[in-house]
């Protein structure tokens, strides 16, 4: 495994830049091992077993069902483009992307786990993790971008398409990751797969308190 996170993020062999076939086994591997580890990690927090456990089955879901669910959008938005042919190649730049985010965070979890042996403050923690998955994602548009920049030299309509996934991908994933959260879990709260107010809406929920705040003078 540590062999195909090497290639992954060397850009090299099965994950080279191209129009190859692509490698769905092995990247959505990666996905579940770096996935799993990190969220392993993620959920320590207040040394409580059963969160650690909830949040290594989360992650993974929130990388892989994110994509899935936008993929259907993408593939039209591509074709709309005149690039359907160009999909595969697309999607091997998409899916390397979530692979390295998967690998990145997954090697910054000993640093998350040192964090936490350092502080018992909830909030700092769930701000941290937070940075923990920004430097992920710079990590995994980094490699897309190494998959995309063939594609752009010969048709810079890439760019919208890339525009496209990642605004839609974005979007689905902060709505994902709130119906899943906890991942960090507070220590003075039981321990829960979901919060009781799961299938609310992020959006909504950020509108409401921003609108309190203003409400009461802030």
């Amino acid at each position: 495994m540590i062999r195909e996170a090497d290639g992954l993020l060397r850009g090299e062999g099965r994950y080279a830049a191209g129009r190859g076939d692509v490698p769905w086994t092995h990247l959505a591997a990666l996905v579940a091992v770096g996935g799993v580890l990190y969220g392993a990690a993620m959920g320590a927090f207040g040394a409580r077993a059963m969160q650690a456990v909830f949040s290594a089955t989360k992650v993974p879901i929130l990388l892989s069902a994110a994509t899935l669910v936008c993929l259907p959008n993408f593939y039209v938005v591509n074709t709309l483009l005149g690039l359907r042919d160009d999909f595969p190649a697309a999607c091997r730049g998409v899916f390397a992307g979530q692979a390295t985010l998967a690998i990145t965070i997954a090697a910054l979890a000993p640093v998350t786990l040192l964090v936490y042996a350092s502080t018992d403050d909830y909030d700092f923690a769930v701000v941290f993790n937070g940075v923990v998955f920004a430097i992920g994602a710079v990590a995994g548009q980094v490699t897309l971008q190494r998959h995309y920049r063939a594609l752009i030299a010969a048709n810079p309509r890439h760019r919208i398409g890339r525009a496209a996934w990642l605004t839609l991908y974005v979007f689905v994933a902060i709505q994902l990751a709130w119906t899943l959260r906890p991942f960090v879990g507070r220590p003075e709260t039981p321990t829960t797969f979901f919060r009781e107010e799961a299938w609310s809406n992020a959006y909504v929920e950020v509108v409401r308190k921003v609108a309190g705040a203003v409400g009461r003078g802030y």
